[in-house]
């Protein structure tokens, strides 16, 4: 990989938290920090930042290694691995739950932790957004994302800056059948929102600036039930954003979380919606029937391979922090509509749509309990045949 050519890396993993799904401990929190200054020194990444959303550990990586590097991976690996065994030293809540396999075999992807990169050259200006959700999955990303990337009326870029106005690629995948189709706006706008708007299978992974700046975000797209075959935990997906300059505003990029109260599907148990409450990573503890779902918003500015943020007061040359930019007065009222919406949909107790369609839920009862009436359940009388019943979806596959 050429020198000009930075990669970005986000890996996230829930291995254990403080009194159910709230926080990881400090000291896992800390082991990862270790763990990644050590990599720093021996040049494996050139700079990181750990972070948390609700019990998810994020780990921030920059480097010239390029996507899907087996040292970088492994150095994620060995932050999760350690945090685990501080975990469950502890006791703590669902130690190493997104640990899928024993042993590393040179990338997280099929192994459990969620993950993010992109490629490109350094721009003289080049700010960052991370975007960190916890309590849902892939697809919760697609509503804002639409806004941002096909919607006028949120990115005015794509009227006036004339690059944007070239349009984007955006790679959407099929989670359940595990393909990808790359389409673009704005000639494929509506096509596109045909398929993203069925969130339980369609999810935004990339999208690609048209008019030759490389990539303008990536998303994990990762689904942990199908990969475990078992529900384990919810996706907790992560999005990079590059910002500016021919790519949505950072302002475009945060204002569909001010304006509009998203539903997204997760919350308790990974099988109810909620809303998507904007807030600080240390706000995202879930206080709220496990929830609702949170989304954080990071922002650095990248400096030749390095994070650069706001340095700690005080601080030496201290690892610097990020601009937080769902904390504070701007988004209380949103996070004010998200319990209100989060509240209403929670009042409809076990039923549709509190809580997802069995197809959806991670997991449920309901198999067992049809299982046992099967000698129960008889012909409605007169009711005919159900032949000229229509054919959904699954049945013409």
């Amino acid at each position: 990989m050429a020198r000009d050519k930075v990669t970005v890396t986000v890996i996230k993993a829930d291995v254990g938290s403080v009194v159910g799904h709230s926080r990881p401990h400090p000291s896992m929190m800390d082991v990862s920090r270790e763990i990644l200054a050590e990599k720093q020194k021996r040049g494996v990444i050139n700079d990181f930042y750990v972070t948390r959303v609700g019990d998810d550990i994020n780990l921030f990586m920059t480097h010239y290694r390029g996507e899907g590097d087996k040292e970088v991976h492994q150095a994620a690996w060995d932050c999760f691995q350690a945090a685990t065994k501080i975990a469950k030293s502890m006791k703590l809540y669902a130690a190493g739950q997104d640990i899928l396999t024993d042993a590393f075999s040179g990338n997280v992807k099929g192994a459990g932790p969620g993950s993010a990169e992109m490629t490109f050259e350094e721009r003289g200006s080049e700010p960052l957004l991370f975007f960190l959700a916890d309590k849902t999955e892939p697809s919760s990303f697609s509503g804002p994302l639409s806004r941002v990337f096909l919607d006028p009326f949120t990115t005015t870029g794509l009227v006036v800056d004339a690059r944007a106005k070239q349009g984007f690629d955006v790679e959407i995948h099929d989670v359940l059948k595990s393909e990808r189709v790359v389409m673009s706006s704005p000639e494929e706008t509506l096509s596109m929102l045909s398929l993203l708007g069925d969130t339980s299978r369609y999810a935004i992974k990339r999208v690609t600036s048209r008019a030759g700046i490389g990539p303008a975000c990536v998303l994990s797209t990762d689904k942990l039930n199908l990969t475990a075959g078992k529900y384990i935990g919810k996706d907790d997906p992560v999005c990079i954003c590059r910002c500016q300059s021919g790519l949505p505003s950072v302002g475009e990029y945060t204002q569909p979380f001010l304006n509009t109260t998203w539903l997204a599907a997760g919350w308790m148990r990974g099988s109810h919606y909620g809303a998507f409450y904007p807030c600080s990573p240390e706000e995202s503890d879930p206080t709220y029937y496990d929830g609702p779902p949170r989304i954080c918003c990071l922002g650095f500015q990248l400096n030749d391979g390095m994070l650069q943020g706001l340095e700690p007061a005080g601080s030496a040359g201290g690892k610097h922090e990020p601009v937080d930019f769902f904390k504070g007065d701007t988004f209380a009222e949103a996070r004010a509509r998200a319990i209100r919406a989060s509240r209403f949909m929670r009042s409809q107790g076990p039923f549709v749509p509190s809580i997802l369609p069995a197809e959806e839920m991670e997991y449920t009862s309901r198999p067992e309990v049809l299982k046992s009436l099967v000698s129960r359940f008889e012909k409605i009388p007169g009711s005919g045949s159900a032949k000229g019943a229509p054919a959904c979806e699954k049945d013409v596959e």
